[in-house]
């Protein structure tokens, strides 16, 4: 029995050698409209939706998952498409000594404005590259505009008018995120929209994700093994934030920076 073993061994080495490079070697061409899904389901709502002249998607699993296919798009997000709406085909092998091309790089942070028609928010979303979005409690309450964007401004107390002052300047939220204002600078002043004026001082809010003690018990899973250390500006401070660009689905619909990546003092 142990020969036999031994004699077998480099045989199913090189079967699993071959069935892994067959999987990478694969794309997936979205061949009819069709929703890029967090999981192999309908249940939740999708990512985004695909058309045909999306650039090829790489395969990362060779078997279906109830229908699903398991797939990665061009700009790092990954997600299920339905198999009917697609076609997967094999990508040429790179020629021999050739090193294949790098994944592509994070988005980088502008503070040019392009905002999409949104997206509804998912653990898998690029944002800033820094998988700040599998920590978001509820992500598809957030719309987002646009993934990664740097907006400056001056931090104002967001709990002045409240029942508790904070010594921070910020509201501290029972998700373990933080609720602070912004007022931006005058070149981002379309970012702000009528629920920004009508219960947010006019601010643009940013989040700060699994930055308190988390109080809400359904918001705990998110924040599993993570805490932010982000150190906040004092009040008053002329700041540079970046992160994703949303819009909230519910209240009033105000436009947040969520999750926030990263503030710098100016």
């Amino acid at each position: 029995m142990p020969l036999a073993f031994t004699r077998r061994t480099p045989a199913a080495i090189l079967v699993f050698l071959l069935c892994a490079t067959s999987v990478s070697a694969q794309t997936v061409i979205v061949t009819h409209n069709v929703n890029l899904r967090p999981d192999p389901s309908s249940e939740y709502p999708g990512i985004r939706l695909l058309t045909p002249s999306e650039p090829p998607l790489t395969l990362l699993e060779p078997m279906q998952e109830s229908g699903y296919y398991h797939v990665r798009t061009s700009a790092g997000e990954e997600g299920y498409v339905w198999s009917k709406y697609v076609k997967v085909s094999a990508t040429p092998a790179p020629p021999s000594g050739t090193t294949p091309p790098p994944p592509p790089p994070p988005p980088t942070p502008t503070t040019t404005i392009s905002l999409g028609p949104g997206v509804p928010g998912s653990p898998s979303m690029v944002g800033c590259g820094d998988g700040l979005w599998a920590h978001v409690y509820n992500p598809s309450r957030l719309i987002v505009k646009q993934d990664c964007l740097t907006v400056t401004g001056t931090i104002i107390d967001a709990t002045a008018t409240q029942s508790k002052h904070q010594p921070d300047g910020v509201r501290h939220e029972g998700d373990g995120d933080t609720h602070g204002w912004l007022q931006v600078d005058s070149q981002f002043a379309s970012l702000i929209n009528p629920g920004n004026t009508s219960d947010e001082g006019g601010n643009l809010v940013f989040e700060l994700v699994c930055h308190y003690t988390v109080k809400q018990t359904d918001a705990k899973p998110a924040c599993t093994g993570f805490t932010d250390h982000t150190t906040i500006p004092a009040v008053g401070t002329h700041v540079a934030i970046t992160g994703t660009f949303v819009t909230e689905k519910n209240h009033k619909k105000w436009n947040e920076i969520h999750p926030v990546s990263s503030i710098k003092v100016q």
